[in-house]
C-alpha cells in the first residue's frame, strides 16, 4: 500500500450525512434515560449517541453520519471496528474472558510484552507490565521510579495532563475540571516550566535553553539528587498539543541520566504511530528509562502498559506490581491485532501523510484569518490555537463556537488547552483522504465564518 490510502474495505459509507435536526429523537430519549442514572460529573462533548463506527465515520442512533476527527481521544487509531481487532476479540472471548494473570497466566500477556519491548525506543534489556488505563500506567511508573531510586520527588511540567487519580491529578497542571475540589493531592510533586514556543516571552529561546531554565529551577527548588523521576509528555495532550522546541527533551533526558533520575515519557496519547513514529520521543532520538502507554495500544479495548529498563522494573519485589484486570486476555488479543494492523498498513507512514495533507490546509487557513495564532503538531496529532484577532490572547469562546458549527455540519472535533482555545485533530490513521479533506474544509469554513 501507499501512505495515501490504506487498502481497506469499510462497512459504513465513508461520507458525512446529517438527515435532520440533532440530537434526534432516539438520542434525546437516551439522554433522558442517562440523566436519571448517570452521574452529572460525567460529561460528553457531543449530544448524540453512537450506533456504529468504522474508518473515519461515526453513525448515531438516528442515522446521522459524522466525520470523526477525535478517534475517542486517539484510541481508535486503527479504526473503531478494525476487522483484525474484531476477529481477535471474538476468538479470545470464545475461550476465556479472564483468569487474572496474577493467578493463572496466559500467553497473550507475554506476547504483548514481547511486542512492546521490541517497539519501544532503545536496544537495552526491557521489562513490561500491563494495566488498564493511562493513569494507572503513570501511577505505576512513578512507583517503580521511587522504589528503584530510593527518592521521593517527582517533577512534572506546566500544561501537563497525566490522569484523574489522586497522584496523577497532582501531576496534572489544569485545575478545572480535573482537580478543583478533589484535593488534597499526593505530595512531593513539583511543577516546572515547559517549552511552549508559541507562548514564550522570548520567542528566540531554544529548546536547550528552555531545558536549562527548567533544570535550574529543579536544582534550586528540590535538588537533582532528591528527584526520583521526571515525567513529561513528548507532545502535551490536554494542555494544548504543545510540541516543545527541538532540543528540549534530549537536554532533560541527558541531565536526568547524569543525576540518576528516572526519565518517564508519558506516551499515552502520542504513542502507536500517532505522530508518524511508533512513539513521539523517536523524533529526537530520546530513549526514556520508562515509557507509559495506553489509548491507541489495543484498538479500543482497555489496556495500558509501562515498559522500561529491566533493572528498574525488576527492582520491585514480587507482588508489588499488578492488578486484577491488568493485561486482560481479550484486551491483549486486541493489542496484538492492532499492532499487526499498524505494521501491515504502515500507519506511521500514513500518519506522516495525514500531517502533510492537513498542515497544508491549516497553514493556508492561518494565512487568511488573524484568529489562528499557531498551527502545530506531528503526524495525525495536530492542533490550531485560536486567539483574539491579531494577538496571542486566548479565544476560548471562538473555539467553542467553531466546535459547535462543525458538529452542525457533521464533523466531530475535540478542543483542549490550558486556556480552552485549542482545536485538536486526532483522526483515525485509516481515514480516507477524501473524508479527511472534507472534515478540514468544514473546519476552515467554520473558523472563517466566525472569525
Amino acid at each position: 500500500m501507499t501512505a495515501t490510502a490504506p487498502e481497506l474495505t469499510y462497512r459504513l459509507e465513508q461520507k458525512r450525512n446529517i438527515n435532520g435536526a440533532f440530537p434526534g429523537p432516539k438520542s434525546q430519549e437516551l439522554a433522558a434515560r442517562r440523566s436519571a442514572v448517570v452521574a452529572a460529573g460525567v460529561a460528553s462533548g457531543v449530544p448524540v449517541y453512537v450506533e456504529d463506527a468504522d474508518g473515519g465515520i461515526i453513525r448515531d442512533v438516528d442515522g446521522n453520519s459524522f466525520i470523526d476527527l477525535g478517534s475517542g481521544i486517539a484510541v481508535t487509531s486503527v479504526g473503531a471496528s478494525d476487522p483484525a481487532v474484531v476477529a481477535a476479540v471474538q476468538e479470545a472471548t470464545a475461550h476465556f474472558t479472564h483468569t487474572c494473570f496474577m493467578v493463572t497466566p496466559y500467553e497473550g500477556y507475554v506476547a504483548v510484552a514481547e511486542q512492546l519491548n521490541r517497539l519501544t525506543p532503545g536496544d537495552h534489556e526491557k521489562r513490561t507490565v500491563l494495566f488498564n488505563s493511562g493513569a494507572e500506567a503513570v501511577e505505576n511508573a512513578v512507583k517503580v521510579a521511587r522504589l528503584a531510586t530510593g527518592r521521593d520527588a517527582v517533577v512534572a511540567f506546566d500544561h501537563a495532563y497525566h490522569g484523574r487519580t489522586n497522584l496523577t491529578m497532582a501531576l496534572t497542571a489544569k485545575a478545572m475540571p480535573y482537580k478543583t475540589n478533589f484535593g488534597p493531592f499526593a505530595p512531593e510533586v513539583y511543577r516546572m516550566p515547559m517549552s511552549y514556543p508559541f507562548r514564550e516571552e522570548n520567542p528566540e529561546i531554544t529548546g536547550a535553553e528552555a531545558a536549562k531554565r527548567a533544570i535550574l529551577a529543579i536544582e534550586k527548588q528540590i535538588g537533582g539528587d532528591q528527584v526520583a523521576a521526571i515525567i513529561i509528555e513528548p507532545i502535551q495532550g490536554e494542555g494544548g498539543f504543545i510540541v516543545p522546541a527541538e532540543g528540549f527533551l534530549p537536554a532533560l533526558a541527558d541531565w536526568a541520566k547524569e543525576k540518576g533520575i528516572v526519565f518517564i515519557a508519558d506516551e499515552v496519547q502520542s504513542g502507536f504511530c500517532r505522530t508518524g513514529e511508533w512513539f513521539a520521543v523517536n523524533h529526537e532520538g530520546v530513549v526514556p528509562d520508562i515509557i507509559t502507554m495506553a489509548k491507541g495500544i489495543a484498538g479500543g479495548m482497555p489496556l495500558s502498559a509501562i515498559t522500561g529498563r529491566a533493572d528498574l522494573l525488576d527492582a520491585v519485589h514480587p507482588g508489588g506490581l499488578g492488578g486484577t484486570y491488568g493485561g486482560n486476555p481479550v484486551a491483549c488479543a486486541a493489542a496484538l491485532a492492532a499492532i499487526g494492523t499498524m505494521e501491515q498498513y504502515d500507519l506511521n507512514a500514513r500518519a506522516r501523510h495525514i500531517e502533510e495533507l492537513a498542515l497544508g490546509k491549516l497553514n493556508e487557513l492561518a494565512s487568511e484569518v488573524s484568529v489562528v495564532g499557531d498551527v502545530r503538531g506531528r503526524g495525525a496529532m495536530l492542533a490550531i490555537e485560536l486567539v483574539q484577532p491579531g494577538s496571542k490572547e486566548p479565544n476560548p469562546e471562538l473555539t467553542k463556537t467553531v466546535a459547535a458549527a462543525c458538529l452542525a455540519e457533521g464533523v466531530i472535533i475535540l478542543t483542549c488547552g490550558t486556556y480552552g482555545n485549542v482545536i485538536r485533530l486526532l483522526p483515525a490513521l485509516v481515514i480516507s483522504d477524501d473524508v479527511l479533506l472534507d472534515g478540514l474544509e468544514v473546519l476552515a469554513k467554520a473558523i472563517k465564518a466566525n472569525a
